[in-house]
């Protein structure tokens, strides 16, 4: 557990690996994701967060998944971005500490974890971050507004566009962090794409490293406004996925 870890061996890790992806961390970014891993294991105890509580997981499955190949996507002009559904905070924290000048919006329906988000940004010291309440169908006031959106939550690729598509600025992208290879999931939402104002412009795949754990990311460009009839109600995008 986190109080049997040694804090400079950690924070040499996690130098490492993402040295490894290629992004140099500086210290105070690599003490942020220590930090950040011991709040997560420490609240685990009390609230269900995650799964992964060892150290080098959560390092390989939440930190280095969160921002492998975020180089991508991640560009000069990006400038806003939304995680819709963080749950833990992933992806969108460890993009934040990864890319400080982003201003990032972490949205989710559970407040507890919020609360506990709130706690991570006030002891990181992170800034231009806020957490907002809302099911994903329910932020119609942040419509448009992002030049990325991201999501690592578990849902079918056509649910997830129609959830968080309409958050995309038009011009902007959408990024479905997937497991395993897409490529099937990706081929039935093409009609969703297109109905939600979108068209897929990437999708790759990888292992993570030093393992054979599939991963894929999907980038989905906005090319013009979603109609306002989506997302439908709630429950609906999930149960009756756009065909």
């Amino acid at each position: 557990m986190a109080e049997t870890i040694q804090q400079g061996e950690c924070i040499e890790k996690i130098m490492n690996a993402f040295a490894k992806i290629g992004h140099e961390l500086t210290n105070k970014q690599a003490e942020q994701f220590f930090q950040y891993y011991e709040m997560l294991v420490e609240t685990n105890k009390v609230m269900n967060l995650t799964a992964i509580t060892e150290f080098d997981e959560v390092l390989q499955k939440h930190f280095v998944d969160s921002v492998l190949k975020s180089e991508i996507f991640i560009k000069e002009d990006t400038k806003t971005l939304i995680d819709v559904g963080t749950g833990a905070g992933f992806p969108g924290v460890p993009l934040k500490i990864m890319y400080p000048q982003l201003k990032v919006t972490l949205l989710d329906s559970l407040n507890k974890r919020l609360n506990f988000l709130n706690q991570v940004i006030e002891k990181l010291g992170l800034e231009n971050i806020t957490t907002v309440h809302y099911r994903a169908e329910d932020g119609a006031e942040l419509r448009e507004q992002f030049d990325c959106v991201v999501s690592r939550a578990v849902a079918n690729m056509s649910t997830l566009c129609e959830y968080c598509l309409p958050y995309a600025k038009v011009g902007g992208c959408f990024v479905a962090y997937k497991s395993g290879n897409a490529e099937e999931e990706i081929d039935k939402a093409k009609k969703a794409v297109h109905l939600l104002g979108g068209v897929k412009e990437n999708a790759i795949y990888f292992d993570l490293p030093d393992s054979d754990i599939g991963r894929s990311l999907v980038i989905v460009k906005k090319k013009e406004p979603t109609s306002k009839k989506y997302p439908r109600k709630a429950g609906l995008p999930s149960k009756e996925p756009l065909q």
